[in-house]
């Protein structure tokens, strides 16, 4: 009799920054391709989102309605963010505002989340990671890995076929997202 693999959690990416040849996309699009012996990922788009406001709430516009139901549809989060004058990006903070409303609907509670970016500066985006698990710390309900994972981004880092060409990065970035597949399994299977 074969052993059945355990079926592969439904992970939400959302990356912090729209721009069309966004490093942070490429390193998300790495990890996916990384990660997917564990994982089923879906890259949550978030440039379409009109700026929060409570006026709109009701009801909410549609792409935001498609995107809380993406959340929601998502078993686990991966943020993968830029750093923007030592923060996160204002789309990325736009898309947490939309996902915690209207009051009382919020996307976001009991999502394992996973927090990353890169950035081609020497601390990478440390201090917008940071600024983020602070954020993200005040959604109830919203369990985040520790550790922290800061990639300095070198253009040819990763390849047009997502593949991560330095050894070490790779390595890395592999233990990087199996240990929050375990995070997530195990907080899933709860």
């Amino acid at each position: 009799m074969s052993e059945r693999k355990p079926a592969k959690l439904k992970l939400g990416v959302i990356v912090g920054s729209d721009r069309k040849e966004s490093i942070n996309r490429k390193l998300a699009q790495a990890l996916v391709k990384l990660g997917n012996d564990a994982f089923d990922a879906t890259l949550i788009q978030i440039g379409d989102l009109p700026m929060y406001n409570q006026d709109n709430e009701n009801p909410v516009p549609a792409p935001v309605a498609r995107f809380k139901a993406e959340v929601e549809a998502s078993d686990a989060l991966l943020f993968v963010t830029p750093e923007h004058n030592r923060s996160i990006p204002a789309l990325l903070k736009n898309a947490i505002d939309w996902g915690t409303r209207p009051w009382g609907k919020s996307s976001w509670p009991g999502k394992p989340t996973a927090i990353i970016g890169t950035s081609g500066g020497a601390i990478s985006s440390a201090i917008a990671q940071q600024h983020l698990r602070a954020v993200l710390s005040g959604l109830p309900d919203l369990p985040v890995m520790s550790g922290e994972a800061y990639i300095l981004f070198k253009p040819e880092l990763i390849d047009a076929a997502h593949d991560v060409t330095d050894a070490s990065v790779k390595t890395f970035l592999k233990a990087f997202i199996d240990k929050f597949a375990g995070f997530a399994a195990k907080l899933a299977a709860k």
